[in-house]
C-alpha cells in the first residue's frame, strides 16, 4: 500500500490501492502446483510484481507462453547486465542462449538477489518452456537468438549515434515487442502486427527505462553501464557521468529533455498498435505499461531528481492506471493528460522546446481525433479545489479499519 502521507494527500488513491493489494494476493494463490511452473510464476512475481498482475488476465496458454518468454529474456538480460562477467565469457553465452533454453540441465551463476536465483535454477524455466506449444517455442527461440546476438554486438560497441541507440533498443526491447506480437498471433486472438509498430512499443518502454535509470546505470559497480547516446549527451557535457554533478544541473536538464523528446517520437506508433488490438486482456496487458511509460516521462522531464535519485510514479497513481485502463478511450485520455502535464513543464528557452512541443501536439492531436476525450473524467490532472482534511482523515480511518477487518477475515483459522 502507499504511505499514509501520500494517501492523505491523494485520498482517492486508497480504493485502487486496496483493489491492487487484493489482486496481488489473488495472483499469488493462482500459482500452479507443478514445481517448475510454481518456480516460474513465483519468480515472475518477484522480478516484476506489476507484470505478474497484468499477465494473470491472459488466457491460460498465452499466459504461460508470455510468462516463460519474459523469464527467458530476463535471464538473458541478467547475463548482459552483470558487469563482473568477462567479455570473453559473456559474449558466447549471449550468442548461444537460444539453444540453452532447450537444455534442462543448463544454468549459469550470475546476477544478484532474485536474478541470481533465476539463473541458478534456470532448469525450471527450460522444463516449462519445453511444455509450450511448438508455435510458442519457435517464437521465443527466434527472439532470444536475435536479442542475444544484438546484445553481444553492443558488449563490444558503445552507443555513439542516435541510430546506434535505436538499434540497441531494438535488440533489447523492440524484439520483445515483435516476439509478443508473434505470441498474440500464435494464440489466434490477434492479427500479426507490423514489425515497425511492434518495435515502437518496445522502444518507447526501453527508452523510458534508460532515461529513468541514468543514475543507477552510471553508478554500476564494477563498471558503469552507458546507454545514453554520445550524439545527444556530448552537446551538453564532455563525459556522460558529468551529468550527475550538481554544478552541471542546468546542462543535465537540457540533455534530459533532449532524451525525453527523442522517446516521444514512438508514442503515436504505440497508440496505433494498441488501437488495433481486439482481445480485451491482451489490450490491457499492452496498454498499462505504455501509460506508465508516458507518465514516467512526464515526471522525468525537466526534473534534476533523475540525476540525484529515483523518479517514479506514486503507487496510488500506478494503482489507478491498472484499475482504470479498460478501453482505448482510457488510453487516449491518459496519453492526452500526461502529454498536457509534460507540455506544462516545457521551458521555451530550452534548445529542444520547439521539437518537444511539436511531438506533444502530435500526440494530443491523435488523442483528440479519437473523439473520446470528452467522455471521461481525468484521474491524472487533479482538481485544484482543496479537500476538507478532517473529512479525509475520518474517511481514511474508516477505510483502514474496514481493510484491517477484511484482512482478518481472510486469515486462515488458527489452531
Amino acid at each position: 500500500m502507499g504511505s499514509l502521507g501520500a494517501i492523505l494527500k491523494h485520498p482517492d488513491d486508497f480504493y485502487p490501492l486496496l483493489k491492487l493489494k487484493f489482486a496481488a494476493r489473488h495472483a499469488e494463490k493462482q500459482i500452479p502446483p507443478e514445481p517448475h511452473w510454481a518456480f516460474c510464476y513465483s519468480m515472475l512475481h518477484k522480478v516484476s510484481r506489476s507484470f505478474g498482475l497484468v499477465i494473470q488476465q491472459l488466457g491460460p496458454q498465452l499466459r504461460d507462453a508470455v510468462c516463460i518468454s519474459y523469464l527467458v529474456l530476463r535471464a538473458l538480460d541478467t547475463v548482459e547486465d552483470d558487469t563482473s562477467i568477462p567479455t570473453e565469457v559473456k559474449v558466447p553465452i549471449l550468442m548461444a542462449f537460444h539453444r540453452h533454453i532447450y537444455d534442462k540441465d543448463w544454468h549459469f551463476s550470475c546476477g544478484t538477489k532474485e536474478y541470481k536465483v533465476l539463473m541458478d535454477e534456470f532448469h525450471h524455466v527450460s522444463n516449462a518452456f519445453l511444455e509450450l506449444g511448438n508455435g510458442y517455442q519457435e517464437a521465443i527461440e527466434d527472439i532470444t537468438m536475435r536479442m542475444g546476438a544484438g546484445m553481444a554486438k553492443f558488449i563490444c560497441k558503445e552507443v555513439e549515434t542516435i541510430d546506434d541507440y535505436d538499434e540497441y533498443c531494438h535488440y533489447v526491447a523492440g524484439l520483445v515487442g515483435l516476439g509478443l506480437s508473434k505470441l498474440f498471433h500464435a494464440s489466434g486472438a490477434e492479427d500479426l502486427a507490423t514489425d515497425s509498430l511492434s518495435n515502437s512499443m518496445g522502444l518507447f518502454l526501453q527508452k523510458t527505462n534508460i532515461i529513468r535509470d541514468y543514475l543507477e546505470d552510471i553508478n554500476e559497480i564494477p563498471k558503469s553501464r552507458m546507454f545514453w547516446p554520445r550524439q545527444i549527451w556530448s552537446k551538453y557535457v564532455d563525459k556522460l557521468e558529468d551529468l550527475k554533478y550538481e554544478e552541471n544541473s542546468a546542462k543535465a536538464v537540457r540533455c534530459l529533455n533532449d532524451m525525453v523528446t527523442n522517446a516521444l517520437v514512438h508514442a503515436e506508433d504505440c497508440l496505433k498498435y494498441m488501437s488495433d488490438l481486439r482481445d480485451p486482456a491482451i489490450f490491457r496487458f499492452c496498454a498499462i505499461p505504455q501509460i506508465m511509460a508516458i507518465g514516467t516521462l512526464a515526471l522525468c522531464f525537466n526534473n534534476t531528481q533523475v540525476f540525484r535519485g529515483v523518479v517514479k510514479m506514486r503507487r496510488g497513481l500506478t494503482a489507478k492506471v491498472i484499475d482504470r485502463t479498460k478501453t482505448m478511450s482510457d488510453v487516449y485520455g491518459a496519453f492526452f493528460d500526461f502529454s498536457c502535464l509534460l507540455k506544462s513543464k516545457v521551458d521555451n528557452n530550452d534548445p529542444n522546446a520547439t521539437k518537444t512541443l511539436s511531438r506533444l501536439e502530435a500526440i494530443q492531436k491523435t488523442c483528440k481525433e479519437s473523439g473520446t476525450l470528452s467522455k471521461r473524467k481525468s484521474y491524472i490532472i487533479e482538481s485544484e479545489s482543496g479537500h476538507n482534511s478532517a473529512l479525509i482523515a475520518i474517511i481514511f480511518i474508516i477505510l483502514a479499519i474496514l481493510y484491517a477487518y477484511l484482512l482478518e477475515l481472510l486469515q486462515p483459522n488458527k489452531q
